[in-house]
């Protein structure tokens, strides 16, 4: 392996499940597994100790569950010479108020445990190059989880239009485009831009909102009924 490769870490407490994926993930010339852990405690602990990259967690384990150690591995304070995980969230659901809880820990995304192999991967390099994962399809599902099972939305409403009110009316046609799901490309195709434009749009969105990206806008959107 290069020592360039990004640096997985799998959670997840099936056996089974995690020999695939390292076998698909080191299948990789640019990817290696570099710790696996079967409950969220211990995968807190390896995913600081191997200096990972990305970390594949499983939502749901028995003690330590993926919401959890989510939070205790994006905790430590991030450096220049030290930067973060990013963490990738594994669930067998198109999305739920599981996921919701991980993303608002600081999760960039999620994958179905039955995902192409390929999206998997692609899902890593996405995450690690600085994007979030999220799709159209897990918006729409996102519509019915977390906007109704969101708590106090009636309240934080008003505050969360003050802080839309910052935005210009270009950025307010982006941020509701991003909030659908859509693409850099699709939003550059829906608004006759180039995709380096969006791309700077969608920068000063999520600096305005103070979010961290589009996961968390996707769900900044839905949680205050904004879309």
């Amino acid at each position: 392996m290069s020592d360039s490769a990004i640096r997985v870490v799998l959670v997840d407490d099936q056996p089974l499940f995690r020999a695939g994926v390292r076998m698909v993930v080191d299948s990789q010339p640019d990817l290696e597994v570099v710790a696996e852990a079967d409950d969220g405690a211990a995968g807190a602990a390896v995913a600081l100790e191997h200096r990972a990259d990305v970390v594949l967690m499983d939502l749901r384990m028995p003690g330590v569950d993926g919401i959890e150690a989510t939070r205790r591995i994006l905790a430590r304070p991030a450096s220049a010479a030290e930067p973060l995980p990013r963490v990738i969230v594994l669930t067998t659901f198109d999305f739920d108020e599981a996921a919701a809880r991980a993303i608002r820990a600081g999760a960039s995304g999620f994958v179905l445990k039955d995902a192409d192999p390929e999206f998997l991967l692609s899902a890593i390099r996405t995450v690690h190059a600085g994007d979030a994962v999220v799709s159209a399809s897990a918006v729409r599902e996102l519509f019915e989880h977390v906007g109704t099972a969101s708590v106090g939305r009636a309240s934080a409403e008003p505050a969360a239009h003050g802080a839309l009110a910052a935005l210009t009316a270009r950025e307010k046609e982006i941020f509701a485009l991003a909030a659908r799901g859509l693409s850099n490309a699709e939003i550059a195709s829906a608004e006759f831009l180039s995709e380096a434009t969006v791309k700077t749009h969608v920068s000063r969105v999520l600096g305005k909102l103070e979010l961290r990206d589009r996961v968390q806008l996707v769900v900044f959107a839905h949680e205050h009924g904004l879309v």
